[in-house]
């Protein structure tokens, strides 16, 4: 009978302890949320993630869910409307005629690549009656096989860009071309951080955050001067 009851003692004592269960993702986010900077937002890349990681990323802490195709986003916000707090940011190249959509669905589009794109958004998020968030795609480097505006083109669309009076440009962003080394992505992000400096000086956009390194990068772009992280395989591991 003794043993029964200090058997039933160890059962209640368990009861107690709160069951703390981790998995690869929640490490993942751990491990980089301690990474961070305060004023760094972390945006999960979850395009052809499946939406119970997505649910294993937001139980991690994760706010913020980065899709580069309009459809599969609005099927995984159906699917997780129970969660609450959810900000979902377009990061893929974005179709003008796609654009009422993303306006619809999006509350940060940062692939703003081009001034027709922009009006378009602006038009349509004027007839909605909406402001979403935006950035604007720069190309810091030459590279054929990115969208973006170069440092000359965007100077040069300044005054058509500012009377977008729909769109909320919040800032810049890049991708960097492929097999650059350490030192020359780290400069890269450096000269972006110095462009939003130079346009706050000369222009009234008042940009707040650059949206810059992915998985392979993202600790130089922090260094940098980065406020917006984009991570995928980080976090969820390889895509299959």
């Amino acid at each position: 009978m003794g043993e029964a009851m200090e058997e039933k003692g160890k059962r209640k004592t368990m009861e107690k302890i709160p069951l703390t269960i981790t998995t690869p993702i929640t490490d993942n986010i751990q491990q980089i949320l301690q990474q961070l900077k305060p004023n760094v937002r972390l945006i999960a890349v979850s395009k052809t993630v499946s939406v119970e990681k997505m649910r294993e990323a937001y139980g991690a802490g994760i706010r913020d869910f980065g899709e580069n195709r309009l459809q599969e986003a609005c099927a995984k916000q159906e699917q997780l409307k129970d969660l609450e707090g959810i900000s979902w940011h377009f990061i893929g190249h974005l179709q003008k005629n796609k654009a009422k959509l993303a306006v619809q669905t999006m509350d940060w589009i940062h692939s703003v690549d081009d001034l027709k794109l922009a009006q378009s958004l602006n038009r349509r998020a004027n007839e909605l009656n909406k402001r979403p968030k935006v950035c604007l795609q720069i190309k810091i480097l030459p590279d054929p096989n990115k969208y973006g505006w170069s440092v000359e083109q965007l100077l040069e669309t300044l005054p058509e860009l500012e009377a977008c009076d729909s769109l909320d440009i919040q800032g810049l962003m890049t991708i960097l071309p492929l097999e650059l080394s350490e030192a020359e992505i780290f400069d890269a992000f450096v000269e972006v951080a110095k462009f939003k400096e130079q346009l706050n000086q000369t222009t009234q956009l008042n940009l707040k955050e650059v949206s810059m390194g992915m998985s392979g990068d993202y600790l130089q772009a922090i260094k940098a001067g980065a406020t917006m992280i984009r991570l995928g395989s980080k976090i969820f591991g390889k895509r299959e």
